[in-house]
């Protein structure tokens, strides 16, 4: 497969960018509810697929939820119950990085969880997303699928990237060794939750570029036309000349090097 280049790349992330506008316009005038969740292995790529949506769109609408660690009080709650609270309201869309299925993944291969837990989420799962999408919610899972190989070479540039580096953890460190762990767990974890009501999408990512544009493009087919009209907004005139900004007092501009 060829390299997609970055112009022809930024080309086809802004018209699916357009179609995302216009997607959140028909959320609000409809009052519907989106939840997408974004799954896969470590450096998939789902924070930069879900930077490319979300950096389009009002942050007072679209959220991107990406829990850490749970507290002491948390990990005595309904293990849903955390997540519960950051569902979407009405017009509003939320990204999940990563998600309940934490509990199918990390924490079953790691040892987080305990196999009781784990195989309790695998039958509360798809009962929970059906009480989402009874309600109304429109749930779109994703799985974001990368080659052990693939894998490999991204953890090599966090490493060597200093401004990437935070996204290493020693969880990552350890879950290099377990690539085929995590496949089985991901296996299960379709088998339990892959549903007709909230079925499993898996998108090819060896290429970043090529999935986002894939995964976001799927997406918006699996909406409606989400056409709605757009009101009109025109500038009147400015009235005399236009205005400067001054500071008065002790208020002072600072004096900027690339000035």
């Amino acid at each position: 497969m060829s390299k997609l280049k970055k112009k022809d790349y930024a080309e086809e992330l802004e018209k699916l960018q357009i179609e995302l506008n216009r997607m959140a316009r028909w959320l609000q005038h409809t009052g519907k509810r989106l939840a997408v969740v974004v799954e896969g292995r470590d450096t998939a790529g789902k924070g930069g697929v879900i930077h490319a949506i979300a950096d389009c769109l009002s942050p007072r609408q679209c959220r991107v939820v990406a829990l850490s660690k749970p507290s002491d009080r948390e990990l005595g709650q309904w293990y849903f119950q955390r997540y519960v609270e950051h569902l979407p309201a009405a017009g509003e869309i939320v990204l999940f990085d990563r998600s309940w299925y934490n509990r199918a993944g990390v924490e079953k291969v790691m040892g987080f969880c305990t196999p009781a837990q784990s195989t309790a989420f695998l039958k509360q799962a798809p009962i929970f997303e059906k009480m989402l999408v009874d309600d109304g919610i429109l749930l779109f899972k994703y799985w974001l699928a990368v080659d052990q190989a693939e894998q490999e070479q991204r953890f090599a540039e966090r490493l060597e990237d200093p401004l990437k580096r935070w996204k290493l953890s020693p969880i990552d460190v350890k879950a290099r060794e377990k690539y085929a762990e995590y496949g089985r767990a991901r296996d299960e974890m379709f088998a339990a939750t892959h549903t007709r009501h909230a079925p499993w999408t898996v998108v090819d990512f060896n290429s970043q570029k090529r999935g986002r544009l894939n995964m976001i493009r799927d997406l918006l087919d699996r909406l409606p036309d989400t056409a709605v009209d757009e009101s009109k907004i025109e500038f009147p005139p400015l009235k005399g000349k236009p205005g400067v900004e001054r500071y008065r007092g002790t208020v002072k501009p600072i004096k900027g090097k690339f000035s």
